[in-house]
């Protein structure tokens, strides 16, 4: 066996130690790019609001915005890292948090709320993972059929109408620790976990291999198959606790809930260094991603700008920070002599 045979071979927990340092450097240089840019955000805060934008309640705020869609684009960097995409999430969202707030889920309270809202995005990711998987369908299709369903059986469910919590599910986002919503602790809960789960985990590296080179980590012995069907069900279960907190924030199921969800946490992902072909990618990134969305609308919102220039603004800034990783990933390629 050759030398590159046995290194695409190799078991995906068997590294070469040569590999760390420059991956390291790699996540050092697309992660700075991003907290400068929220530097610059932030610079650009304190000099237009001043006072009202550096207080403690507006950063307390910010956090509170990131942390829904902070859990979704957890879920959503695992499925892009794994060489696939998810449409449905914003829709699953919807649909979990519906059923979790019709008159008989809540008679059971808020563990009955939690369990229903938890086992309808683990079985609609559970379901994109296994038509993808199984049967080899185009992720694409398969996610963006789960989009119209899942949102259609939602409004279904619901009537079109928004369903009142009666719970003490609203405790999650009015109680707080320290002056902090629960809601944040949560985001921040699920976001240690996947970290652990992505950079600590022989599952992180199967996922990445399984992006990376699908045919080269079913040679390794990896279930490609099952590992991908896997990674469905995380991103599934991320919108299910994602659909637990929108409930508790509006205070009601709806079938409008998680609008557009789906194209910020992609795009919070990929700004956040993640390989939209797959193979690579960091938790870090993408939150930090999350946050430099968060914080623009933050900014809009209190410079007063109405919602046409809000999304002219956001997607200038998204291609500015893309040009420029672009631009230093160009820089650091040694040319050859």
């Amino acid at each position: 066996m050759s030398e590159v045979q046995a290194k695409t071979a190799a078991p995906p927990g068997d590294r070469p130690a040569a590999a760390a340092p420059g991956k390291a450097r790699r996540e050092i240089r697309k992660h700075a790019t991003l907290v400068v840019a929220l530097l610059a955000l932030l610079a650009v805060g304190a000099v237009t609001k001043g006072e009202d934008f550096l207080s403690t309640s507006n950063m307390i705020t910010i956090l509170t915005l990131a942390s829904v869609i902070g859990v979704v684009t957890v879920g959503m960097t695992f499925v892009i890292i794994g060489g696939g995409i998810d449409l449905s999430v914003g829709a699953i969202i919807a649909l979990a948090s519906v059923w979790c707030t019709t008159t008989a889920t809540q008679s059971y309270g808020v563990a009955g709320m939690m369990f229903s809202a938890l086992a309808v995005g683990a079985a609609c990711g559970l379901l994109n993972g296994a038509l993808i998987a199984y049967g080899k369908l185009v992720p694409f299709i398969v996610t963006l059929a789960m989009m119209v369903a899942a949102r259609g059986l939602a409004e279904q469910l619901s009537g079109r109408q928004s369903q009142l919590v009666t719970t003490d599910l609203l405790a999650l986002a009015q109680e707080r620790v320290l002056g902090i919503p629960l809601l944040v602790y949560l985001f921040l809960v699920v976001v240690a976990i996947g970290w652990i789960l992505l950079e600590r985990t022989a599952f992180g590296r199967r996922s990445c291999a399984v992006g990376g080179n699908p045919e080269a980590a079913r040679l390794a012995g990896i279930d490609v198959r099952r590992h991908t069907l896997l990674l469905y069900v995380i991103s599934g279960v991320c919108c299910g606790i994602a659909a637990i907190m929108l409930t508790a924030q509006t205070t009601t199921g709806a079938s409008t809930n998680g609008q557009l969800y789906e194209l910020d946490a992609i795009a919070a992902v990929v700004i956040g260094g993640t390989l939209l072909s797959g193979g690579f990618g960091t938790i870090t990134g993408s939150i930090l991603g999350v946050l430099v969305f968060t914080v623009i609308e933050d900014l809009f919102i209190l410079n007063n700008l109405e919602q046409p220039i809000q999304a002219i603004g956001k997607g200038a800034i998204i291609v500015a920070v893309l040009l420029f990783q672009r631009f230093g990933r160009a820089r650091a390629v040694p040319t050859l002599t």
